[in-house]
Order: structure tokens, then sequence, then C-alpha cells
């Protein structure tokens, strides 16, 4: 498959979010502790040291693979998300991806904005934001670990549709795909 696409665009997003690039010098130590704390941990496996983390966010804001965000609601961070080209990612070959396809990696970094129903508005703001940033694009996708039941949820009820088990080399996954439309369903 050809990478010859663009970077993932910065979607705009309707208040109260804002989505911008994740800054080394403004986020990395709110993301370090997110990282830690049980409830990403657990499914994210990036409790990292800080140094590491910086590396990864430098490389990431360097590339054009994915593009390491954070998510403000009313102003107060929530969410660290990742947006990725999946011809670029480890996803690529798990299922007939496009060309164009966007994927989202996100973790509420603190406990008190799960559970909410704030995830399920943030993905559908996120995913709109996405396919309106990007014309070529006609789905977004993600692949939240099958043991994550309120991530899972929150994928469901934000209009992503779970289309199938995927195995990836450090978990078993659910792909979800918000569609442009129906016949963008893989």
């Amino acid at each position: 498959m050809s990478v010859d696409v663009p970077g993932p665009p910065l979607p705009h997003l309707p208040a109260p979010w804002r989505l911008r690039p994740a800054s080394v010098s403004e986020d990395l130590e709110r993301l370090v502790r997110w990282m830690r704390a049980p409830h990403v941990a657990e499914f994210w496996k990036q409790a990292w040291p800080e140094d590491r983390w910086r590396a990864e966010l430098e490389r990431q804001l360097a590339g054009t693979h994915s593009l390491p965000c954070m998510l403000e609601r009313d102003g107060v961070a929530l969410a660290y998300l990742e947006l990725y080209r999946v011809a670029r990612d480890r996803l690529a070959g798990h299922y007939a991806q496009r060309p164009h396809d966007l994927g989202v990696h996100v973790a509420i970094g603190e406990l008190g904005g799960t559970g909410r129903g704030l995830g399920r508005s943030l993905l559908r703001a996120v995913a709109e934001g996405l396919l309106a940033a990007d014309p070529d694009c006609t789905r977004v996708v993600a692949e939240p670990d099958s043991r994550n039941a309120p991530s899972l949820r929150a994928f469901s009820a934000a209009g992503f549709r779970a289309v199938g088990a995927i195995n990836l080399p450090d978990k078993a996954a659910t792909l979800f795909v918000y569609p442009r439309s129906e016949k963008d369903l893989p």
C-alpha cells in the first residue's frame, strides 16, 4: 500500500473542545502522570519515565505517522490523543485499509473525566473533525483493547462501528470504524 499521503491533519473541533499538538515543554509532566494512572497504564502499557516520553513526543512531532495531541474541554486538559495514518501504522494490513484512513488512540487522563459520557462526545467530535479536515479520508478507525469495556462502550456510543477482532503484537483488539457513509465500512 502506498503511503504517499500527508501526515494526519489537526482537526478543528467545536466548542467546548479544543485539540492542539502536544507540547514537550507544556504537557510532558501531565502526560507522564496520566500514563502512570492505573486506568490508563493497564491498556496503554506506556508508564514510561519522562525522558522516554520526551523522546517519543519529539519523534512523533517530527514525523508524518502520528500527531500527539492534547484535548481540552472548556480550557481544562482532559485527554491525550494520537492521530495517525493507518497506512504508516502497525494496524496496516489488519483490514482492507484505504490510503487516507485515519486512526485515533485516546487516553482520558483524569479518572474523574471517565464514565460521564465525555469519551463518547470527544470521540464523535474528533471523528467528525478528522473527516472534515481531510476530504479524501472516508473513515476513522480505532483499535482499543478488547478487554477495555469502558473504551468499547465509548466508541460504540460515539457512532463508531465494531467491525471485527484483530490481533496485534501486544493485545487482542476490536476494530472500530467511523465511516463517512455506509458504503465506507470495510
